[in-house]
């Protein structure tokens, strides 16, 4: 049986800026029995290199590492994974609303002219509505006040 470590087996792939997502994935198939492996007691260096938000530079994270059994599932496990990590990610979100993505047709402009519509024609009845029951509350505060909340005057 050949066995092979997992730091040798990163080294083969695609696009070294995935390797967390590998080390990852391949944790939770070895959890999953879908390859056997163990963990070593050396540590290696992922090759991918983090930024921290806001600082200058870039860091790496170190790995334990692990010793795996070579089989053709195995193998055949590496190449999808490679193949999946290697691929560009798409966002599924939909593109922001800017005059270059309205232009490029990317944005549909009746629609979110509709939807503006929309919101500006709830934005202006929730203002009349409030302003009908400030309205409706001082004229109560007005009609107390004149139906003898006042003290009376002092007998002489």
């Amino acid at each position: 049986m050949a066995y092979k470590k997992l730091s040798e087996q990163m080294q083969e792939l695609s696009n070294p800026q995935r390797s967390d997502a590998f080390v990852r994935q391949f944790r939770d198939a070895v959890r999953e029995g879908k390859i056997d492996a163990m963990y070593l007691p050396e540590r290696f260096t992922m090759p991918k290199e983090f930024r921290r938000r806001g600082a200058e530079g870039s860091y790496q994270r170190d790995a334990r590492d692990m010793l795996f059994e070579v089989t053709p599932d195995a193998e055949q496990w590496f190449e999808q994974t490679n193949t999946d990590l290697a691929a560009p990610s798409r966002r599924s979100g939909t593109p922001k609303p800017t005059a270059e993505n309205i232009e490029a047709g990317l944005v549909d402009f009746r629609a979110l002219a509709e939807e503006t519509r929309r919101k500006m024609q709830a934005s202006y009845e929730k203002g009349q509505a409030l302003g009908q029951s400030r309205s409706q509350a001082a004229k109560g505060k007005r009609a107390k006040a004149a139906t003898g909340t006042r003290k009376t005057a002092r007998r002489k």
